[in-house]
Protein backbone atom coordinates (compact mmCIF):
# COMPACT_ATOMS: atom_id res chain seq x y z
CA UNK A 1 0.00 0.00 0.00
CA UNK A 2 1.69 3.09 -1.11
CA UNK A 3 2.13 6.07 1.68
CA UNK A 4 2.03 9.65 0.83
CA UNK A 5 3.35 12.31 3.06
CA UNK A 6 0.62 15.59 3.39
CA UNK A 7 1.64 18.78 5.28
CA UNK A 8 -1.61 20.42 6.13
CA UNK A 9 -0.74 24.41 7.54
CA UNK A 10 3.02 22.95 8.93
CA UNK A 11 1.52 19.49 10.34
CA UNK A 12 2.64 16.20 8.43
CA UNK A 13 1.08 12.90 8.92
CA UNK A 14 1.81 10.00 6.57
CA UNK A 15 -1.13 8.00 5.12
CA UNK A 16 -2.20 5.49 2.26
CA UNK A 17 -3.29 7.50 -0.40
CA UNK A 18 -6.30 5.87 -1.28
CA UNK A 19 -8.68 8.49 -0.15
CA UNK A 20 -9.41 12.23 0.26
CA UNK A 21 -7.82 14.61 2.04
CA UNK A 22 -10.32 15.47 4.33
CA UNK A 23 -10.39 12.00 5.40
CA UNK A 24 -7.14 12.07 6.06
CA UNK A 25 -6.88 14.94 7.94
CA UNK A 26 -9.57 13.88 10.25
CA UNK A 27 -8.03 11.02 11.31
CA UNK A 28 -4.82 12.65 12.25
CA UNK A 29 -7.50 15.35 14.07
CA UNK A 30 -6.13 17.66 11.58
CA UNK A 31 -8.86 20.15 11.76
CA UNK A 32 -10.25 21.30 8.27
CA UNK A 33 -14.00 22.82 8.88
CA UNK A 34 -16.27 21.00 6.75
CA UNK A 35 -20.33 20.39 6.47
CA UNK A 36 -21.46 18.62 3.78
CA UNK A 37 -18.66 16.39 2.60
CA UNK A 38 -20.01 16.04 -0.92
CA UNK A 39 -18.44 18.98 -2.80
CA UNK A 40 -21.17 21.32 -2.38
CA UNK A 41 -20.45 23.98 0.61
CA UNK A 42 -16.80 24.80 0.07
CA UNK A 43 -16.01 25.27 3.68
CA UNK A 44 -13.34 22.44 3.36
CA UNK A 45 -11.52 25.01 0.89
CA UNK A 46 -7.70 24.28 0.87
CA UNK A 47 -4.83 25.64 -1.34
CA UNK A 48 -2.30 22.90 -2.71
CA UNK A 49 0.94 24.38 -2.48
CA UNK A 50 3.12 21.60 -3.94
CA UNK A 51 2.43 17.99 -5.11
CA UNK A 52 -0.19 16.18 -7.53
CA UNK A 53 -3.38 15.10 -7.20
CA UNK A 54 -7.01 14.57 -8.75
CA UNK A 55 -9.81 16.89 -7.87
CA UNK A 56 -13.59 15.28 -7.71
CA UNK A 57 -16.91 16.70 -8.83
CA UNK A 58 -17.21 19.67 -6.86
CA UNK A 59 -19.91 21.98 -7.45
CA UNK A 60 -19.31 25.10 -9.62
CA UNK A 61 -20.01 27.34 -6.70
CA UNK A 62 -18.20 26.13 -3.85
CA UNK A 63 -14.88 26.11 -6.04
CA UNK A 64 -14.71 28.10 -9.08
CA UNK A 65 -13.08 26.95 -12.59
CA UNK A 66 -10.63 30.46 -11.37
CA UNK A 67 -10.09 29.23 -8.15
CA UNK A 68 -9.09 25.27 -9.62
CA UNK A 69 -6.63 27.00 -11.68
CA UNK A 70 -5.05 29.00 -8.58
CA UNK A 71 -4.38 25.73 -6.89
CA UNK A 72 -7.43 25.54 -4.99
CA UNK A 73 -9.39 22.41 -4.14
CA UNK A 74 -12.19 20.84 -1.91
CA UNK A 75 -10.12 18.69 0.61
CA UNK A 76 -13.25 16.43 0.12
CA UNK A 77 -12.32 16.19 -2.89
CA UNK A 78 -9.22 15.96 -3.40
CA UNK A 79 -6.94 12.99 -4.35
CA UNK A 80 -3.61 12.61 -3.54
CA UNK A 81 -1.33 11.30 -5.97
CA UNK A 82 2.19 12.57 -4.77
CA UNK A 83 3.25 13.95 -1.41
CA UNK A 84 1.44 17.41 -0.93
CA UNK A 85 1.79 20.31 0.79
CA UNK A 86 -1.39 21.99 1.66
CA UNK A 87 -2.83 25.45 3.20
CA UNK A 88 -6.32 25.14 4.96
CA UNK A 89 -8.60 28.65 3.09
CA UNK A 90 -10.24 30.00 6.13
CA UNK A 91 -13.69 31.37 4.74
Amino acid sequence: MNKIKLTINNQTVYHPMEVDVLSIARKHFIGIPYACCGGGCGLCKIKVLSGNYEIGMASKTALTDDERKEGYSLACKTYPKSDLVIEIVRI
